[in-house]
């Protein structure tokens, strides 16, 4: 229940200043452009909090945090004093309306600039891509891709943590191969290696993209020895206690190994176990009842316990951040590469190549946000930087309804010198209202089977 509430808190957090923005592009080009605005709204339904300004603009945060508008004076669906006619929004040349819609996914990308800025300026602590091992017979060990090494470069893109490796990887999804650069410490030359991607089947919801071509992330070595038992646990109600050292599950040993001992767990969500550890040189017998917990698609069973390993090397180690000046470019690097691989997985879902399985809604956000809440704001601000990137290009698509149907109207007006009739706007905001509803409705059954 504190999950939830987190998740949802962080959820509506996030959501109210990516829609502020986005509203405020429109209002402050409107306002510009000389255009009366009556109400900029958060969130649709009824209003929680008012408050009319000295220009009698309405500002509204309403119930349901699922959206937000402004909304400007319009011959078209208001009655118009005389001395109010020039300042309604469908007396303005069709460039100043072009403007003032561009101006709203146009503002979720500045903030995105800045977000990633400020985000660079104060640092991350991040780890860096050394592969751990290569799983056998993988798509990354056809290649030779060596253990113990360090991505550098993955198809031209530079790499810097796993994150990089992760963006990297899914952008090429649907191509042919993959071109990985890593270096051995100590070296200063990269080596090359060509992964065939052309078979690569890539389900986000079983499996990370770094995973599923066979790269395993190095981590420290684990001791099979329990450090920390949470409040509440399987395992604090069984009776195990820190400094147990797991010798079986169900009879069968685990050879003083962490990694054998967690798999035997997973395979008994909601089960009894009888559980063997070694205390105080003795071996003593605790029964126990794993929760059931969903993870990479899969139930699993989770007792709620932690083991002993040795620290991350220093060397593998850094922070991730610039200087002022530099994390200028950063963040603009950044905006763009995450922009263009956007669309690049827009047109993939168009051909098949992405399956509309990987499409999140509103539930997946709102646990996003709770996990980079929980982590931190520099994180945080990770997290409302993409989301507002995906903002932004949602709404500059050519679909009635959305900002980029609207500007592809007048893109029509401004090449034929005359409006779209009335009625066939009417039509396609008919068409584009059913064509979101149902982009919605998978996104949002993809998110409830996920749970």
């Amino acid at each position: 229940m504190i999950d939830f509430i987190w998740n949802l808190s962080s959820f509506i957090v996030a959501l109210g200043i990516l829609i502020t923005v986005h509203e405020y592009g429109h209002y402050w080009v409107a306002r510009k452009n000389k255009v009366k605005v009556q109400r900029f709204s958060i969130g649709f339904g009824k209003p929680i909090w008012r408050k009319t300004d000295k220009n009698g603009t309405e500002f509204v945060v309403a119930l349901i945090p699922l959206g937000g508008y402004v909304k400007m004076l319009d011959e078209r669906v208001d009655d118009v004093l005389p001395e109010d006619k020039d300042k309604t929004f469908n007396s303005k040349t069709v460039y100043q309306r072009i403007a003032i819609i561009a101006a709203g996914p146009l503002a979720n990308f500045v903030f995105a600039i800045f977000a990633f800025y400020l985000m660079f300026l104060l640092g991350t602590p991040s780890i860096k891509p050394v592969i751990g091992e290569v799983t056998p017979q993988s798509i990354a060990a056809k290649a030779n891709v060596p253990n113990n090494s360090e991505i550098i470069e993955i198809s031209g893109q530079r790499i810097r943590d796993w994150q990089d490796v992760n963006l990297a990887l899914v952008a090429n999804i649907g191509e042919q191969t993959l071109e990985v650069k890593t270096r051995t410490q100590g070296n200063v030359s990269s080596v090359s290696h060509q992964l065939d991607i052309s078979k690569w089947k890539f389900s986000p919801e079983k499996v990370s993209a770094i995973e599923s071509v066979g790269l395993m992330p190095f981590r420290p070595n684990v001791h099979n020895e329990i450090v920390v038992i949470a409040k509440g646990s399987p395992a604090e109600k069984a009776g195990l206690k820190v400094g147990d050292k797991p010798f079986s599950v169900n009879g069968k040993l685990v050879n003083n190994n962490w990694k054998i001992f967690s798999e035997q767990i997973k395979h008994f969500p909601k089960q009894d176990v009888v559980i063997e550890v070694e205390r105080f040189g003795k071996i003593e017998k605790v029964s126990a009842v794993p929760d059931s917990i969903e993870r990479n698609g899969k139930t699993i069973g989770y007792l709620g316990l932690s083991s002993k390993s040795d620290p991350y090397p220093k060397e593998y180690q850094f922070e991730l951040s610039y200087g002022p000046i530099d994390a200028i470019s950063e963040s603009l690097d950044k905006t763009w590469q995450l922009v263009t691989l956007s669309f690049n997985m827009i047109g993939k879902l168009i051909t098949g190549d992405v399956s509309v399985k990987n499409l999140s809604g509103p539930i997946a956000i709102a646990q996003g946000a709770g996990d980079h809440a929980g982590y931190g704001f520099v994180y945080f601000l990770g997290f409302l930087a993409l989301i507002s990137i995906n903002l932004g290009i949602i709404n500059i698509l050519p679909v009635p309804v959305l900002d980029g149907g609207h500007l592809v109207y007048y893109l029509i007006e401004l090449f034929t010198g005359r409006p779209v009739p009335e009625k066939i706007q009417e039509i396609g905001f008919k068409f584009g209202t059913l064509a979101l509803l149902g982009l919605m409705s998978i996104a949002l059954f993809n998110d409830l089977s996920r749970l």
